[in-house]
C-alpha cells in the first residue's frame, strides 16, 4: 500500500489513498496535524468513497473522481464551520477513505445452536455456517455503527466484529420465516436466497452494508431430530414401494399375453392370495367366539367376488377380472356378477 500526500509548508494540497492489499475497508488520512488547502485535490478511485468528518459530526462525502476542495464543494462542512462567506483559509477535517467494492467468501457460523419452533418437531436446535458476500452502500452508517474511530479497519478485523452480527440476522430471519427444519437441512440455496430479503433492510440499515450474496453450505440437527428423518423417508419410501408392486400386478394382468408377463403374474398372484389367507387367519383369530366371522373369512371359506379379492390383493377389481378373463385364475359366472370358488383359489395355488 502507498500512501501519498503532497504537502506545502504545513498545508495539505493533494489528499488521496492508493490501496494494493485489497482487505482495507476504511481508513483515515494521517493529516499528522496539518490543515487543508483551500483548493485542495481530492482524488477518490474508483471502488472508493471519501467521507469529511468534524468534530464527530459527518460533512461531505465524495465519489470516484478528482474534486478540488473549495467552497462550493463543501456545502456541509460549509454549514458546520460556519462559513457566512465561504473560506479562504486552511481548515481541520478527518478524511475517511472506505472501499465500496465487492467482498466475497466471507465466511459465517452459529458458535452456539440457534433454537427454533418447528410445525414438525416441536423445538429444533440448528446448526449452521457457510460464506456471504458483501459491499458498503452507505458510508456514514458504515463509519459510525461498524468502523467507528479505527484509522484502518481490515477485512479481518470487521470478520470477527461482523460474524455474530450476522449470525443474529440470520437467527431472526430464519424464525421470521418459518422455514421447516426439513426444508432447512435439505434446501440450501433455495433458502439463502429466500432469506436475503429478510437479513438485507436490517444489515443495511444498522451496519450501513448490503449482502449480495447469502450461502448456507450445512445445516445439522440434533441426533434424535436425525433419527425421526430418517425413519419419515423410511416410510415414504415404503409407500412408494407398495405402489410400485401394485402398478407391476395391474401390468402384469394388462400384458397377460407376454410370456415374461404370464410367468410373473402366478407367482404375484399366489403371493397376494398368501397374504389374503393370511388376513383371514389373523381375523379369526381375533373373533370373539360365539360372534359371526368377518366379511373377508366367509368369503374366503366359500366365494370371493372380484371386488373381494381385490381388496385382500391390493388391486383393481378390473385387474381381477381381466385374470379370470385370461384364464389365469377360475371364476364362475352367476348371473352378470362373476363369483371365485375357494376350490379354484386352491387349485390355482397348488398349479
Amino acid at each position: 500500500m502507498s500512501i501519498m500526500s503532497f504537502i506545502t509548508g504545513e498545508l495539505l494540497e493533494i489528499i488521496e489513498f492508493q490501496d494494493a492489499s485489497r482487505d482495507t475497508l476504511a481508513w483515515r488520512f494521517p493529516d499528522e496535524d496539518k490543515s487543508i488547502k483551500n483548493g485542495a485535490q481530492l482524488i477518490v478511485r474508483e471502488s472508493q468513497a471519501a467521507q469529511f468528518v468534524y468534530l464527530g459530526q459527518f460533512g461531505d462525502g465524495f465519489g470516484p473522481g478528482k474534486h478540488s476542495l473549495v467552497t462550493d464543494n463543501l456545502p456541509v462542512l460549509n454549514r458546520l464551520k460556519g462559513w457566512k462567506y465561504g473560506f479562504q483559509s486552511p481548515f481541520k477535517a478527518d478524511v475517511y477513505f472506505v472501499t465500496t467494492r465487492l467482498f466475497t467468501g466471507n465466511k459465517w457460523g452459529t458458535p452456539n445452536p440457534i433454537m427454533l419452533r418447528d410445525k414438525d418437531f416441536g423445538v429444533v436446535r440448528l446448526r449452521a455456517f457457510g460464506t456471504f458476500d458483501f459491499k458498503i452502500t452507505d458510508v456514514p452508517v458504515f463509519l459510525k455503527e461498524v468502523a467507528g474511530t479505527d484509522p484502518h479497519l481490515r477485512l479481518d478485523k470487521f470478520a470477527d466484529t461482523m460474524r455474530s452480527r450476522i449470525v443474529s440476522v440470520f437467527s431472526d430471519a430464519l424464525a421470521s420465516a418459518g422455514v421447516p427444519a426439513l426444508d432447512v437441512a435439505a434446501r440450501y440455496s433455495e433458502l439463502g436466497d429466500a432469506l436475503l430479503p429478510l437479513i438485507n433492510p436490517q444489515v443495511t440499515s444498522k451496519y450501513g452494508i448490503e449482502i449480495t450474496s447469502f450461502l448456507l453450505e450445512n445445516v445439522s440437527v440434533p441426533p434424535e431430530v436425525e433419527a425421526a428423518i430418517d425413519k419419515r423417508s423410511s416410510m415414504g419410501v415404503l409407500g412408494n414401494l407398495n405402489d410400485y408392486v401394485k402398478f407391476q400386478m395391474a401390468e402384469s394382468m394388462t400384458h397377460g399375453g407376454t410370456s415374461e408377463s404370464a410367468a410373473a403374474m402366478p407367482a404375484q398372484m399366489a403371493m397376494g392370495f398368501g397374504l389374503a389367507q393370511e388376513m383371514v387367519k389373523q381375523m379369526q383369530q381375533a373373533t370373539p367366539a360365539g360372534s359371526p366371522p368377518p366379511l373377508a373369512a366367509t368369503a374366503m371359506a366359500d366365494l370371493l367376488s372380484p371386488a373381494q379379492a381385490a381388496e385382500v390383493l391390493g388391486v383393481s377389481e378390473a385387474d381381477v377380472i381381466a385374470a379370470i378373463d385370461a384364464g389365469d385364475l377360475k371364476g364362475k359366472k352367476i348371473g352378470s356378477a362373476y363369483r371365485i370358488p375357494r376350490a379354484a383359489i386352491d387349485a390355482f395355488l397348488a398349479g
